[in-house]
């Protein structure tokens, strides 16, 4: 069992974790040089799994991904309330599935870099914590 103060910590690390992981998928400039990198080390390494060249609507999609992530992430960090690690370990949770579920028909492995950060910080913001 977490102590407040343990838990605490846990929860405001994977904010900034997703602060940072997810800024890059905020605007459409970003967000393509994120997936030509991508791409190219899926053709450099030959992982397994497809990549595809985004299009527009997948590009809006990411963006609203990441700009949603952010301000979800600078809610957490202001409010500082262990509630919302709580909903954040659900969210993670919902966010695994569909990885997974992509994995399962075929995209890239590169899937997994954000795959396992996600387990983890569900997991970890899944622990009980102590009464003060």
């Amino acid at each position: 069992m977490l102590t407040p103060f343990k838990f605490r910590k846990i929860y405001r690390a994977s904010a900034w974790y997703d602060l940072t992981a997810t800024a890059i998928f905020a605007t459409p400039w970003t967000f393509l040089l994120l997936i030509d990198g991508i791409i190219w080390l899926a053709e450099t390494t030959g992982l397994p799994g497809k990549m595809i060249e985004p299009d527009i609507f997948h590009i809006f999609f990411a963006n609203l991904l990441g700009s949603v992530v952010i301000i979800w992430s600078l809610v957490r960090l202001k409010l500082d309330l262990t509630i919302l690690a709580r909903y954040d370990a659900v969210a993670r949770f919902l966010f695994s599935a569909w990885m997974i579920y992509a994995l399962l028909n075929g995209a890239s492995y590169f899937i997994l870099l954000m795959l396992v950060p996600e387990i983890i910080w569900g997991i970890l913001q899944s622990l009980p914590v102590k009464d003060k």
